[in-house]
């Protein structure tokens, strides 16, 4: 029931109108954070392959070997260098995959990847949380959009509920979903198909977009999916979902 949702419009002050707000992880942050990282591991590398050849028996011992002929300090010093030139590789990459909000009265614009998706705030019904991804709903509670999300949540909640759209901690048709296997009754037709298709791809970690394909194609069919670790969830949106 709509009354049972617990759905939070904070009391926040209300932007003027005509303004925007726009959230966005820094790109410097995390590029600084993916280098650090690098540098680190780089500089413990040389130590984990001397502790790997004092083992009576370690994988990996004939690389490890030829890594320690290095003689310091340029083992450690190249070691760190090529871990600074992963971290900031993986850093430009996160960066570029990382979610960015803009919100204004009329509508909410969701950037990523070089992409956006515009929402008008008549076909928004709900955001809320999924685990680390941001979720939209429609009106016919089927999803607008989900997205990994890496801003802070609740500045995030804050800055939509005081232009007056609808947050919630969690999917508020959590109820409704029921793990799917194989031959699960009650799908449409085709969606089993696409069901299998899918639980086969995401297997593979390269396959994500073809994942997300996927997906789109179940939610053209009025089934929403979600994942819970290797399993799926589905619910399937009847016509008077909306109401």
């Amino acid at each position: 029931m709509e009354e049972a949702r617990n759905v939070h419009l904070r009391k926040s002050p209300r932007p003027q109108p005509g303004r925007a707000t726009e959230l966005a992880e820094s790109a410097w942050a995390i590029v600084l954070f993916c280098v650090a990282c690098g540098a680190v591991a780089g500089a413990l590398l040389p130590l984990l392959a001397r502790l790997l050849l004092a083992l009576p028996w370690a994988p990996l011992e004939g690389p490890a070997e030829l890594l320690t002929s290095v003689p310091e300090p340029a083992l450690t010093l190249g070691t760190i260098a090529v871990g600074v030139l992963g971290g900031l590789l993986l850093g430009f990459t996160a960066a570029h995959e990382s979610l960015s909000v803009r919100v204004r009265d009329t509508h909410v614009t969701l950037t990523i990847r070089d992409s956006s998706q515009e929402f008008a705030r008549e076909e928004i019904s709900v955001f809320f949380r999924d685990g680390k991804q941001l979720v939209l709903l429609g009106p016919d509670s089927l999803e607008l959009a989900r997205e990994h999300c890496g801003l802070n949540w609740q500045r995030l909640a804050d800055s939509l509920t005081a232009y007056g759209y609808a947050w919630e901690e969690q999917d508020p048709h959590h109820a409704e979903f029921r793990r799917w296997v194989p031959g699960t009754p009650g799908l449409p037709t085709g969606a089993d198909a696409l069901l299998r298709a899918r639980a086969q791809v995401r297997k593979d970690e390269d396959s994500a977009e073809e994942a997300r394909e996927l997906r789109g194609e179940l939610l053209r069919l009025g089934v929403v999916v979600r994942d819970e670790d290797r399993r799926q969830y589905v619910r399937v949106v009847t016509g008077d979902a909306g109401g």
